[in-house]
């Protein structure tokens, strides 16, 4: 579950620091309280796309921290390795977004810096919010096959599917792609075939760069090093009173005082081994030397042989090893065109093979959506009831498609009759906002068993209903936060009243005459007066419903 939320300068909210608990969290407000911005919040973590405009007036930044305690991180472990990311620490999870009107806006899981997109696939194994608006996904083909799914237990064999109509369309591309090449087939030959002599000529070794390298720029100032080297061995063992012939004369010198003074022998010793060091020293320049004056026919063979690797890496590749890389790819498609015929037959083998397990698969879906799908549908049609919809029906039908999708060989569509002697027709044709709502919430309470999701908001779904449907509603969500974490936005006093904690978004006035919104969690007197509130004000009967209400959710 969601343990804890923090909100740094979003739009009214200066800071909140919200700790929250399991079951059913119900937050209430007047309107313009500020209620919408922890929805604003939760969004945010979930990786949608922020507006600067967001960052309340007068600051640069806004911070927006999560933190869950997950039973399972399988999943979003796996996303994070992907992403080259750490994976869970004692199954708890960070998000942050940060937003700047002066700098990018980043995000982080786990301290670490994460792309959007990634984020997004994180967060929708978290979070799933519904608003007034949301219920529209209910009109989806693909949301209503995946609700069925869930509920069918589908899951691991659509997958299957998934990855062989993939595996299917990757082919019949690659045979298409193949037929439609005849015509440029014959140029796309001779292009390979030049791409590959051309690097066959070179004769180049994926080693001989560096060498190479050095050699030429020894060439390209060969004749600066030849100066420089020349006037040393010149000034060591040159013209008279060189460097050799001047320590010559100190070695007399040190034979003199070893004459006189046997000790002084260590001395003659030591100045007689740095004589040889330097002797050395000049045969090895002189050797040095001899190696850097080349020819200029060899100056010119360097000179032409880097060129030609150059241009090489400019056509194939930004080093040796990629234009080696490149003449093994460029192989293997003049194999492919050059017997074009049996990588078509390969091609055609394969495909047919493709298509049979994927067909294999479809018909085990077909067969356990056409047994599950009115079972879900009298589920559906018996939570509806609870819900204010006595004599309603919901049914799911499933037609055959002409070619399968990645979801599958069927077509889907939920079906409606809110009126009793009325036809069921396609959801979307005939349900008002209310109504969907009420759909809504009776699939969530059916799928609650298979709803992976841990985090469930919603977001004002509960508008235009009342009285006893309001009551039924919240028994529904309350229900749901026996398996899920709920947050419900409402405005139904009988939704607060179920409500396993209660919080309300405030507005205050600061000492500088700025608002901003507080969430403040209230218990007892403080609940039933909210509550009250919420009936109509605080009269005495409105604060006897408001008891009635508490003692009923009891």
């Amino acid at each position: 579950m969601l343990t804890l939320l923090k909100i740094n300068n979003l739009a009214l909210i200066e800071e909140v620091v919200w700790e929250m608990g399991s079951g059913l969290i119900g937050i209430t407000g007047e309107t313009g309280s500020g209620k919408s911005m922890v929805i604003g919040a939760l969004k945010l973590i979930v990786g949608q796309r922020a507006d600067t405009e967001l960052i309340r007036t007068g600051e640069n930044t806004c911070i927006v921290e999560a933190i869950f305690d997950l039973k399972d991180c399988r999943e979003i472990n796996s996303i994070l390795e992907t992403a080259g990311l750490e994976p869970c620490s004692e199954n708890q999870l960070v998000i942050r977004r940060v937003l700047d009107r002066k700098a990018t806006n980043k995000q982080f899981i786990n301290c670490s810096p994460v792309t959007l997109n990634t984020l997004k696939k994180v967060g929708k194994l978290l979070i799933d919010l519904h608003g007034p608006h949301d219920h529209h996904s209910l009109f989806s083909s693909e949301r209503q096959l995946s609700l069925l799914d869930a509920y069918a237990g589908l899951t691991e064999i659509t997958n299957q599917h998934s990855l062989a109509y993939k595996k299917f369309k990757s082919l019949q591309s690659e045979y298409d792609e193949l037929i439609n090449s005849k015509r440029s087939n014959e140029q796309s030959i001779d292009l390979l075939k030049h791409q590959i002599n051309e690097i066959d000529e070179a004769d180049i070794k994926e080693d001989e760069e560096e060498e190479l390298y050095k050699m030429y720029q020894i060439s390209r100032n060969s004749k600066s090093l030849l100066e420089a080297s020349s006037k040393i061995i010149s000034e060591l063992h040159g013209e008279e009173h060189s460097v050799i012939d001047q320590l010559m004369q100190l070695m007399r010198s040190f034979k003199e005082l070893e004459k006189f003074d046997s000790s002084a022998t260590e001395y003659t010793e030591k100045f007689e081994n740095a004589l040889v060091e330097i002797q050395e020293l000049q045969n090895q320049l002189e050797t040095y030397a001899g190696s850097i004056e080349m020819e200029p026919s060899k100056i010119e063979e360097i000179e032409c042989r880097v060129d030609l690797i150059e241009t090489l890496k400019r056509k194939y590749g930004n080093s040796l090893g990629e234009v080696l890389g490149f003449r093994e790819s460029a192989h293997e498609k003049l194999n492919k065109n050059e017997n074009r015929h049996e990588e078509l037959k390969r091609l055609e083998t394969e495909i047919e093979e493709a298509q049979s397990e994927m067909l294999k698969i479809s018909e085990k879906i077909t067969k356990k959506r056409i047994i599950a799908s009115p079972k879900l549908a009298n589920l559906v049609t018996n939570e509806l009831k609870d819900l204010g919809f006595k004599k309603s029906i919901f049914e799911i039908s499933l037609e055959k498609k002409e070619k399968p999708t990645s979801m599958g060989t069927e077509s889907i569509e939920f079906l409606f009759a809110p009126n009793p002697g009325e036809p069921s027709k396609a959801l979307r044709s005939i349900a008002s906002s209310g109504e969907m709502s009420r759909v809504m919430l009776a699939l969530k309470s059916t799928l609650a068993g298979e709803d992976a999701i841990p985090v469930l908001v919603f977001d004002e779904i509960d508008a235009n209903v009342g009285g006893a449907i309001a009551q039924s509603v919240g028994i529904k969500m309350a229900s749901l936060g026996k398996s899920h974490q709920v947050i419900s936005i409402s405005h139904l006093p009988q939704v607060a009243s179920l409500s396993k904690s209660h919080y309300v978004v405030k507005k205050e006035f600061t000492d500088g005459g700025r608002t901003r919104s507080e969430i403040m969690k209230v218990d007892g007197k403080e609940r039933v007066a909210e509550i009250a509130r919420m009936l109509g004000g605080e009269k005495e009967s409105a604060q006897q419903h408001a008891h009635s209400l508490m003692q009923t959710a009891a």
